[in-house]
């Protein structure tokens, strides 16, 4: 084999040699020269079989074109790019000044990685980068994309679509703009708007990338999760779907799709579980449990939420409600599974709703039981009420304050009008609520108060300081009305004038309305 033609007369040699020259003849069954004008033409036809450094072409016939520098090929065409992109047509239109090869009918790209279909591909031999503008679909194993325009590279096995990009894979659908994909890592990368829909999940992001190998992707540029059991928006995600870990970052919101129990958790940071269905929240959370009336707001330095049933595998859970509440919360575990759920809260805990307020160090909250248990110094305040102690539960039922229990260094105290307070102190409190106002509560254990009485035309009469064995107090319209004092009665009743007002505390009083939250807005920083 020599270059160019060598079996042609020398003024037959119609292809010009160095970087821009035609293609070097291998060979074919018959060929034919002809000159036209100043033109010349030579035919080649069976088996024709040419050659560019290392790209091989092969067809049926072919007609040289010496002057313009162009070959036009024709029938079973095959360009065999050293053995690494192998390409396919019915047409093929080479032009050697550009080194392009302009594809027509049946089309078809192939890497060993991916094929790639179309009726029409300019295919760039020195760069190995393919172009098609009329719509083309590339295989990938199992993965199949479409697009109306699209761009091969031969070196790093990237396709670059554009406009109705779709991506339908058995896992999952992609529908975008653009996309870049890459068939020997099998990875999609998105630079506009792009909606990701699998089985039970659809995600809406501008900018990111999913590993199809690794089951990994990373969303940025404010991304939309819609998952069956949760919603995420974010500026920055990132998701592994083999462990079911995600994390969150960027003024994220979290919200639960359960109707029964919908939560919403807002934070800079959140990190979660979607198999075992937990999440963690950090830098400035608030978790908002959603109700029709009085949503209850809560805010820590870190909030936490999982499967009950699986905390129990770890820790013992203390039972606080009676027996004939609990025989109706084993009656209905396993049916309502949207009650298999607590919340956690750790450091600076601040809650808030319409009706009731509370700070405390850290609190637990099981759906099961609708129990609020609040843990070191904490405090709840309920209008002009306040109470306090060392724990505090809060019970609730239908979503409404049901009873109060205060255990150890428990004290009530009320703000009336002219700066007073009303207060009851003693080892325990128990309170109990209407429609989630606060009826009456019991002091029991070493009991004090101190009570200030009043005429009936709401003018004050004195002020009473006990101590009983139980102290019960009983409220009408969100205030004291009556005080009752149960075994071992000792007191004193003082004259309005004839008293200070200031040394009427009991021992611990605290007035703390100054950490008391005015508004679920304060709650994050």
């Amino acid at each position: 084999m020599c270059s160019l033609f060598p079996a042609l007369k020398s003024d037959a040699q119609v292809v010009e040699s160095g970087p821009n020259s035609l293609l070097e003849y291998l060979g074919a069954d018959r060929y034919n020269f002809e000159k036209r004008d100043t033109a010349n033409f030579i035919s080649l036809a069976g088996n024709v079989r040419l050659k560019k450094e290392n790209t091989f072409f092969y067809c049926d016939s072919a007609v040289l074109h010496q002057q313009q520098n162009v070959v036009e090929a024709f029938g079973k065409i095959h360009i065999n790019d050293a053995d690494s992109v192998h390409t396919y047509a019915d047409y093929m239109r080479y032009v050697g000044r550009e080194r392009k090869a302009y594809l027509k009918g049946n089309v078809r790209l192939t890497d060993n990685k991916g094929v790639l279909t179309t009726n029409e591909l300019v295919y760039e031999i020195n760069t190995k980068i393919g172009t098609y503008y009329k719509g083309g679909k590339i295989v990938n194993g199992n993965t199949v994309l479409t697009s109306t325009e699209g761009t091969y590279y031969g070196d790093t096995r990237d396709i670059y679509f554009q406009k109705k990009v779709l991506l339908i894979d058995p896992e999952y659908r992609i529908t975008a703009d653009t996309l870049l994909y890459n068939m020997e890592t099998e990875v999609a990368r998105f630079v506009t708007r792009t909606t990701i829909v699998s089985k039970d999940r659809t995600i809406v992001t501008k900018e990111g990338y999913y590993d199809k190998k690794k089951r990994t992707a990373v969303f940025s540029n404010r991304s939309t999760v819609v998952d069956k059991d949760y919603e995420l928006t974010a500026d920055n995600m990132a998701f592994d779907d083999k462990t079911g870990y995600g994390h969150a970052q960027g003024d994220a919101v979290y919200r639960t799709k359960d109707s029964a129990n919908r939560t919403t958790v807002i934070a800079d940071d959140i990190k979660f579980n979607r198999n075992a269905s937990s999440f963690l929240a950090s830098r400035d959370p608030l978790m908002i449990l959603e109700q029709n009336q009085d949503s209850i707001f809560i805010a820590a330095d870190t909030l936490y939420s999982a499967k009950l049933s699986n905390l129990r595998k770890e820790r013992d859970v203390p039972v606080i409600r009676d027996s004939v509440y609990m025989a109706s919360v084993a009656e209905r575990r396993g049916k309502d599974t949207s009650a298999d759920r607590f919340f956690e809260a750790y450091f600076n805990v601040r809650v808030y709703t319409d009706s009731m307020q509370a700070v405390c160090d850290s609190l637990f909250y099981s759906l099961e039981d609708s129990a609020f248990r609040l843990f070191k110094d904490p405090v709840v305040w309920m209008d002009n009420n306040q109470l306090t102690g060392d724990t505090i539960y809060l019970f609730t039922q239908r979503k409404k304050a049901e009873k109060l229990y205060v255990f150890e260094n428990a004290m009530a105290i009320t703000k009336v009008n002219g700066g007073y307070f009303n207060q009851v102190k003693g080892t325990t409190i128990t309170a109990h609520f209407k429609e989630g106002n606060i009826d009456n509560l019991r002091a029991k254990g070493s009991a004090e108060s101190v009570y200030y009485t009043l005429d009936d035309s709401e003018a004050y009469i004195g002020v009473n300081k006990s101590e009983a064995d139980i102290i019960d107090m009983y409220f009408q319209n969100k205030k004291p009305e009556k005080v009752v004092f149960r075994n071992d009665l000792k007191g004193i009743m003082y004259p309005m004038k004839q008293v200070n007002h200031a040394e009427l505390r009991l021992t611990g009083f605290r007035w703390l309305d100054h950490l008391r939250p005015k508004s679920w807005r304060e709650l994050r920083k």
